[in-house]
């Protein structure tokens, strides 16, 4: 059963968030230097400031209940969905996010998706924001499953496309493997798990893999944290609205594609306001997800889910939005193809990490093509 939902976080649990907010000590956090260290000091106090004297969850919250929310359970656990009905004329689309993005991420993509006849399902992962309680630690792999449990509860055997970046990206790649029959193709926007025997071989491939392992030495202390000790991670972040922002702002800064300042540092305001960052932390502070959604970092090491077996070849066709991400830097194709079947590959001139949000017009455009290549061969 699939029912409607509608938001509503406890005024007790707003005002516990508030007091906390306004309790935190700033005389207690010394600066490291800028963005030299981690979160840049300035712009989280900016955060902070609006967080307190500007921001109104519950004018957001009205105007996230006039999309079209559900939930309902697959397996035994909650997942939260928009869903976007078109004509049905066009295959349906499930839409995935990331961490510490969000279902919002792709708002500006619903309705031109749902007008061009699509059927357009954004669920919030397992254990995020309203996906939440969960019953226990959910890997990517078993995300996919339940996910595609729910495509199956919404369409029955119809086949669908799936866009993500990202887990999004890698539950939609586990999907592709594991459920090849369902998908009539895959669109992502990070592309991270490969056939364990896949290797670099050119000169070309051996560059971009090493300094791409520069770049994820410097950025992915988060994720080794998050991969083997979230519960730990997780008692600092419940406790601490303005730390569990702290931790999730930082990726904004460092993963989107952003203008750099003088001193080196992003210039986070050029490209996203105080109310759409705030919105997106508060999705995860808010249903008090912010712990559980890192536990799909601890999944996937359970699950050994970062590779698939050797010699795997996915047959699902793929397409590839090459978008510049500073910090997970896309393969090049040559190597993208030792795994994935490409049958569509685009260079993107902007956007980063979250590209669905940082440049939605450019998503759109490139998921458009993809879907059009796709749907003309399953017509032949």
């Amino acid at each position: 059963m699939v029912s409607p939902y509608t938001l509503h976080i406890p005024d007790t649990r707003l005002d516990a968030i508030r007091e906390k907010v306004e309790a935190f000590d700033w005389t207690q956090l010394p600066d490291a230097g800028g963005w030299s260290a981690g979160v840049g000091i300035e712009d989280l106090q900016r955060l902070v400031d609006h967080w307190l004297n500007r921001y109104d969850w519950r004018a957001v919250e009205e105007r996230l209940n006039r999309l079209p929310n559900f939930t309902t359970d697959i397996e035994g656990e909650r997942i939260h969905l928009l869903h976007l009905k078109g004509d049905g004329s066009r295959p349906p689309l499930l839409l995935l996010h990331g961490w510490p993005g969000s279902y919002l991420e792709f708002e500006k993509l619903l309705q031109p998706l749902a007008s061009d006849g699509h059927d357009v399902i954004v669920p919030s992962l397992p254990g995020f924001a309203f996906s939440n309680p969960i019953t226990g630690v959910i890997g990517p792999r078993r995300a996919g499953e339940l996910l595609h449990g729910l495509m199956g509860r919404l369409f029955g055997p119809t086949r669908y496309i799936v866009q993500g970046g990202d887990w999004g990206a890698h539950i939609a790649s586990w999907m592709a493997f594991t459920h090849p029959e369902a998908l009539l193709g895959f669109h992502i926007n990070m592309m991270s798990i490969f056939a364990q025997d896949a290797t670099p071989t050119t000169a070309e491939e051996r560059e971009r893999a090493a300094r791409s392992a520069a770049i994820l030495d410097e950025e992915t202390g988060y994720n080794h944290a998050q991969e083997t000790r979230p519960q730990t991670l997780g008692v600092a972040m419940a406790d601490s609205p303005v730390g569990a922002a702290a931790w999730i702002l930082e990726k904004f800064g460092k993963w989107a594609d952003l203008p750099a300042r003088a001193d080196g540092s992003p210039d986070l305001w050029s490209r996203f306001s105080e109310e759409e960052l705030l919105t997106s932390i508060m999705l995860y502070v808010a249903p008090a997800a912010v712990v559980t959604a890192t536990w799909i970092y601890h999944g996937k090491r359970l699950e050994g889910s970062s590779r698939f077996p050797a010699g795997t070849r996915i047959r699902v066709p793929a397409g590839f939005a090459a978008f510049p991400d500073p910090v997970f830097l896309p393969p090049l194709r040559s190597f993208a193809a030792k795994t994935y079947d490409i049958v569509h590959w685009s260079d993107m001139a902007a956007g980063g990490h979250f590209a669905a949000w940082e440049q939605p017009e450019l998503m759109l455009a490139d998921l458009r093509a993809f879907i059009a290549t796709v749907s003309e061969a399953a017509r032949e």
